[in-house]
Formats: structure tokens, C-alpha cells, sequence
């Protein structure tokens, strides 16, 4: 009946669809750019070159610095390392709840960024290590002290957090906190045999039968320290490493070097301030000063949020 009517109407519809075709094309085309980026290396960069191993170099691809700190750390601890969503809650001290939203927002800003999935070339390595060490000793963590199952330890997680910090510190050997971590990881690795009984109970420190710790690790392990500590000031692996190397060497808990451990203590709480570091360094002031000594420090981190659900604190009470 209107003919005109009719044609401006038709128009109007044709040029919306087209304009759609056209944000859909180019949507399209997007996505085809991400996946070509993610399947070609770096310019001018040789990824396997830098990084043999391949889960190395998933790490650090899944390491970029667009992401947040603790966002790209859980989302490589729950979707390259295995652990579950409550054992990377864990390692931050955070609720499930929170770890799961966390992991879920990480997801979504690779998705909406178009953060490029490719392996880093050599001059982004610097900048990504870092964060890959911290997945590390959290994987090397949740082996020695796993947080959930049957057994006390979890020797497939740490055998292999330390192959891939012995792989790094074969490319990097310049890298005092590379040094520092696979210290760390030796020395305390050096007493795991020690630590459970013959039914797996665990074995405290004190009851533990020296004559088998893995004197190699530990000689290993105290060479790695000194290279940790030369050069600079110290990181906060090296200083960790240096206050296992302490317990190591003592023939017993009673002639431990407590006034040395609480001095390093006392520099990594300034190095890596946090309530854990506080805990560990309030342990080794009641063995130094006696028990009240220790449980006054104790009572000044009642109020400490992620310490309430830390079984170890409550321990040490």
C-alpha cells in the first residue's frame, strides 16, 4: 500500500544485517590474529632455544605481566601445576571462594585483553621469572606439606618443582634467587624421609632421626646458599634457604643456631613481610627466649585474617 514506506523499511533492515555481517567479520578476524599469534614464536626469538622443557615454557607464557600477580600465579598453580582450587587457596592463605572468583576473573581478562598465548623470548624472561618461581616453591610447598589426601607428602610434586628449578638454573646461573630457591628446595627436600613414621604420622622436627637426612642435598644445598648470598643483598629465597641450611647442619634441635635463625628471620620479614614469615620467626624466638617470649608474639597475630584458618599457627599456640 506505501511503497516508499515499504522500501525505506527494507533498507533499513538490509543495512543493519549488513552492518552486523560486517562487526561479526571483524570479530572473526580478530580471533584468527589470536590464534596465529599464540601458535608463532616471538619475533626474532628462538622459544625453544631459551626453554627446553615445555612445561617450563607454559609457565612462562601463562606469566604475563598483563595479568595480575596472585591472578596469573593461581591460574598457573590450578591449570598447568594440578592442584586443586582449596590447595591453591591454600598457598595463599585466601578462602575457596575467593580463589575460585579469582581464577574465574583471570580467565575472563585473557579472554577479553586477547593476551597472545606464546612462549616469552629471552628479554621478557627477566621480567616473568619472578612469578615463576613463586608457582614453583608454591608446588614444591604443596608437596611437602600437602593439604589434602591420605599421605603427609606429595614426593611427585616436589621431584618434579625441583627439576624444573635445576632446568632453570642451568640457564640462568647468574640468577642469585634461581640459586637461592633450588637451595631451599634441597635442603628441606633433604629431610623428607625423616619427616613420616613407619604408619605416616608425622615426625616433628625434634624426634626426627638425623642419620637419615640426605647429606648430598644438604652439601648440595649449603654450596647453592653461599652463591645465593654472594654478590648483593639477598633475596628472599636465599635467606630462606640460609635458615634451612641452619637446621640442616645442627646435630640436634637443642644446639640449633636459634639467635642466627632469628636474625635471618628479622631480614626476611623485611625482605617478604608476611603473617606466615611472622609465625615461623615466633617459633624460633621461643626456642632462643623461652615459650612466653614466643607466645606474646603469638598473641599479637590473633587478629591476622589469614592466620585463623593456618592449622600450623594454632600448633605452635
Amino acid at each position: 500500500a506505501r511503497p516508499g514506506a515499504w522500501l525505506l523499511t527494507t533498507a533499513r533492515r538490509k543495512a543493519v544485517d549488513r552492518l552486523r555481517r560486517d562487526q561479526v567479520y571483524a570479530a572473526r578476524l580478530a580471533a584468527l590474529q589470536v590464534e596465529t599469534d599464540r601458535s608463532a614464536p616471538a619475533p626474532g626469538a628462538d622459544p625453544g632455544a631459551e626453554l627446553p622443557d615445555e612445561r617450563l615454557q607454559l609457565f612462562f607464557t601463562c606469566a604475563h605481566p598483563a595479568l595480575p600477580a596472585p591472578a596469573r600465579g593461581a591460574l598457573m598453580l590450578r591449570c598447568l601445576a594440578g592442584l586443586t582450587t582449596p590447595e591453591v587457596a591454600r598457598a595463599y592463605l585466601v578462602p575457596q571462594v575467593t580463589m575460585a572468583q579469582r581464577i574465574v576473573r583471570a580467565k575472563q581478562k585473557i579472554r577479553q585483553a586477547r593476551i597472545p598465548f606464546r612462549v616469552p623470548g629471552a628479554d621478557e624472561l627477566p621480567e616473568r621469572l619472578p612469578g615463576v618461581l613463586q608457582v614453583l616453591y608454591s608446588v614444591f610447598t604443596e608437596g611437602y606439606a600437602a593439604s589434602s589426601g591420605p599421605e603427609l607428602q606429595r614426593p611427585d610434586l616436589t621431584a618434579e618443582a625441583v627439576r624444573l628449578v635445576r632446568i632453570l638454573y642451568r640457564l640462568l646461573p647468574t640468577e642469585r634467587e634461581v640459586a637461592g630457591l633450588l637451595a631451599l628446595m634441597l635442603l628441606v627436600r633433604a629431610r623428607q624421609d625423616a619427616r613420616t613414621g613407619a604408619d605416616g604420622e608425622l615426625v616433628l622436627l625434634a624426634d626426627q632421626d638425623r642419620s637419615r637426612w640426605d647429606r648430598a642435598l644438604i652439601e648440595e644445598g649449603t654450596a647453592l646458599v653461599t652463591a645465593a648470598l654472594t654478590g648483593g643483598p639477598p633475596g628472599p629465597y636465599a635467606v630462606q634457604a640460609a635458615i634451612a641450611a641452619l637446621h640442616d647442619e645442627a646435630p640436634d634441635l637443642e644446639t640449633t643456631d636459634w639467635p642466627q635463625i632469628v636474625a635471618l628471620y628479622d631480614v626476611l620479614s623485611a625482605l617478604a613481610p608476611s603473617p606466615v614469615v611472622a609465625l615461623n620467626r615466633a617459633v624460633a624466638v621461643a626456642m632462643r627466649d623461652g615459650a612466653e617470649a614466643g607466645l606474646a608474639l603469638l598473641d599479637g597475630l590473633a587478629g591476622e585474617e589469614r592466620l585463623r584458618g593456618h592449622h600450623p599457627y594454632h600448633a605452635a599456640r
